[in-house]
């Protein structure tokens, strides 16, 4: 439903929302960067989005429909899946009999509507909406299915307690523990706090018990949250039902036990890597959560941008040489790579990997899966891919000496090589391969560039602007050099040529119904250091990661958390935030 230009501009004349001196400067940039000029004056602040989208509607003839404090029918909202609710912004909120009609921000959205009729077969009613009520309908999901999985899991919790009764010894035998296993409240318990956990965007279920409950805590946006209290009679049958899933022993309660197994929801495959440990009170369950079909990521979209992007995306083109993803566990190393692979990911090269476990499952790559009790280690598994003619090897991660040989090794004989390190920055990477006995001649002639990186929750959409006082500006001139920063600032264009400070804005969280602690989401911030030829002299001369680190920023190095503090500037995140993650 496309609006011609012509249209745009005479009735936002007639309604007199912007002057026409807006509107004529609008229409010559419109016209020579060949951009929509509602755009333009949304770009400028002159037009608000809602406003554009208020004009628009009016011209296509489109109902505007006001969903804000509105009691959405969850039945009608759960007929389009929350994950496409959110990546269109489209939600169902009235139905009738042969028709459904659905609230949009952008009716251009042919595909998302496409597949709502499939699903449906209705005869779909596109209206437009505004950002405030498109938030209220997302909202709702979430508010409704709390309360539905709550009650579900009371309910059949309550169902448990003559199975607990019969099974209550801590010794069942094995026979047992599978009846109980497949017992029907058990196995809808089990199914409800995985579907929740996917629809809350959880990374990480964990179910603990305790001396008279069961603890359930998701972790999201990298932080664990209480979910849910069950209670006591459900620790077996849940342990149990998990433990089936995952083709673990039922009766093994002394030893810790690895295991996998996907589900699919929503036509979204699912994986879910298990961990039991003996605890004081049974067997404490961890399952990390892995969207086998992930994909669309982008470096951009990671949070990489300006010289650090600049930097990957050479090495990239390149054919042979190694790139290295460095931080502590969960900050994000491994997405890092995959997307990389992605980019690399043409029909004229073989890509392998060998990887710990794995965590995506990318087509046309060729990756396995290291199992150390048969020996299949990550450095046979590198010996081996040398000889399957890759041009592209991505390696999880170097953990000891023949690992790192081999893996520069590879470099050298003409591949290109991903791999991740646990270093806390980019230039600690160097000394660290150095003392797993790389040779520095060798380290210089295929090290290419190095990423160091962790992740910060993202602020949600309401949020509160401040400015830094005299305190504050010293303690943070305490672990950041403010004037390097500044210049930073300005050389981004993020703040004027003269501007100081006190000119410099910054954001705190506002808790809202949307987000109880105002974050929603997580990038990343990283710092990226490129092999330059006057770097690779020092690593001959064996300078420490303190000096490459310094040489690097004077050849335009952003150091992480320059990166957090930028993105904390441009309203992304929080000073609190940035410093919390380069701590740990």
């Amino acid at each position: 439903m496309h609006i011609d230009e012509s249209q745009l501009i005479n009735f936002i004349i007639d309604s007199g929302l912007i002057s026409k001196k807006d509107l004529e400067s609008a229409k010559s940039v419109a016209q020579e960067k060949g951009i929509s000029i509602g755009n333009i004056l949304v770009t400028r602040g002159v037009l608000t989005e809602d406003d554009l989208r208020r004009t628009q509607a009016y011209i296509l003839g489109i109902p505007f429909v006001d969903l804000k404090n509105q009691k959405l029918d969850f039945e009608v909202l759960s007929l389009i899946p929350e994950p496409i609710a959110r990546n269109h912004n489209i939600v169902a909120f009235k139905k009738r009999q042969e028709s459904l009609e659905v609230a949009m921000l952008n009716t251009d959205d042919l595909t998302a509507i496409d597949f709502i009729k499939k699903k449906v077969h209705l005869r779909i009613l596109p209206r437009l909406t505004d950002d405030e009520s498109m938030k209220w309908a997302l909202m709702s999901y979430q508010k409704t299915l709390k309360a539905e999985f709550g009650d579900i899991i009371q309910k059949q919790a309550s169902e448990l307690a003559p199975i607990s009764d019969k099974y209550g010894d801590d010794d069942q035998p094995e026979t047992d523990l599978k009846k109980l296993a497949e017992d029907i409240p058990v196995v809808r318990i089990v199914d409800t706090l995985m579907k929740h956990a996917i629809l809350q965007n959880a990374s990480d279920i964990h179910i603990e018990p305790e001396e008279a409950q069961v603890l359930v805590r998701y972790r999201i946006d990298g932080l664990l949250r209480d979910a849910m209290v069950l209670p006591k009679n459900t620790t077996s049958g849940i342990i149990a039902r998990i433990k089936v899933l995952s083709n673990l022993k039922l009766d093994e309660k002394r030893l810790p036990q690895d295991g996998r197994f996907k589900i699919d929801v929503e036509g979204e495959k699912v994986s879910f890597r298990v961990s039991t440990l003996p605890i004081y009170y049974g067997e404490k369950v961890v399952m990390r959560l892995l969207r086998e079909n992930a994909s669309g990521f982008t470096l951009e979209g990671l949070g990489f941008r300006g010289y650090g992007l600049e930097q990957i995306h050479k090495a990239l083109k390149l054919t042979t040489g190694m790139i290295l993803a460095t931080g502590p566990t969960g900050s994000g190393k491994t997405t890092t790579l995959y997307t990389m692979l992605d980019i690399l990911n043409t029909p004229d090269v073989n890509i392998s990997t060998v990887e710990d476990p794995v965590e995506y499952q990318m087509n046309r790559i060729n990756q396995t899966q290291v199992r150390s009790e048969i020996g299949l280690t990550f450095a046979n598994g590198l010996r081996t891919l040398v000889r399957q003619d890759p041009d592209i090897i991505m390696v999880g991660e170097i953990r000891d000496v023949e690992t790192a040989g081999l893996a520069i090794n590879a470099a050298l004989t003409g591949h290109l090589v991903l791999s991740t390190l646990h270093t806390n920055s980019a230039a600690g990477a160097i000394p660290r391969l150095l003392d797993m006995k790389v040779e520095p001649f060798l380290l210089v002639s295929t090290l290419d560039v190095v990423i160091a990186q962790r992740l910060v929750r993202k602020l949600a959409v309401s949020k509160d602007k401040y400015f830094l006082s005299k305190e504050e500006l010293k303690s943070l001139g305490g672990v950041i050099d403010l004037g390097r920063l500044l210049e930073i600032l300005k050389r981004e264009k993020v703040i004027g040529a003269k501007d100081d400070w006190d000119k410099v804005p910054f954001w705190k969280p506002v808790p809202s119904k949307e987000s109880e602690d105002g974050y929603a989401g997580r990038i990343g911030i990283h710092e990226v250091i490129k092999m330059t030829p006057t770097i690779k002299e020092l690593i001959m001369k064996g300078a420490t990661g303190a000096d490459i680190e310094k040489q690097a920023k004077l050849e335009g190095m952003i150091a992480m958390i320059e990166d957090g503090i930028f993105k904390a500037v441009q309203g992304m995140t929080t000073i609190e935030e940035v410093l919390r993650v380069i701590s740990e």
